[in-house]
């Protein structure tokens, strides 16, 4: 069997450490393989002229309903971003008329941020984009493997949120 980087990282670790081999083998090869794909949606965005929080943000916005549009402050607080920040990056994303400010009617102060034809459009072809790429990657699998390997990550992805919801964190 081919090895990897993580075989031979794994392959140095001193036994006194008390590591098992395969749980060090899984995280190691979950962290790598998420710092690439985030790599190569960062590459497929910035060919698009976005980032990757302008993206994110585009896209909560594109899925927002019954409308695309949201608070600033709502989207602030979704972002985990300082309100200055997220004037930050609207001011940026309208100034390329991907989302337009409105006044929100139910308080005075308040601005709705709204996706336009255009930022829905520049989502809709970085999503597009960034399918492709994650297809060719994962052509290494066939279907068969695709479904196992996505039946092994959701035990995985439960085990955390059903710790994330009951408030405890795994030590």
């Amino acid at each position: 069997m081919e090895q990897d980087h993580v075989d031979y990282f794994i392959a140095s670790l001193p036994d006194e450490l008390g590591i098992d081999p395969a749980v060090e083998g899984i995280v190691d090869r979950i962290n790598g393989l998420g710092r690439r794909f985030r790599r190569m949606a960062e590459e497929t965005l910035a060919e698009r002229g976005l980032s990757f929080g302008e993206y994110k943000l585009l896209g909560f916005l594109r899925h927002a309903r019954p409308e695309p549009r949201a608070s600033a402050g709502t989207l602030a607080k979704w972002s985990e971003l300082s309100s200055g920040a997220m004037t930050n990056r609207l001011d940026r994303l309208e100034a390329s008329g991907l989302v337009r400010r409105l006044p929100d009617p139910d308080d005075r102060r308040g601005v709705l941020v709204e996706l336009t034809d255009e930022g829905r459009k520049a989502y809709d072809e970085a999503v597009g984009a960034q399918a492709q790429a994650e297809k060719l990657m994962a052509s290494a699998l066939d279907q068969r493997e695709k479904e196992q390997l996505n039946a092994l990550l959701r035990r995985l992805m439960l085990v955390f949120e059903a710790d994330e919801a009951s408030g405890r964190r795994r030590s």
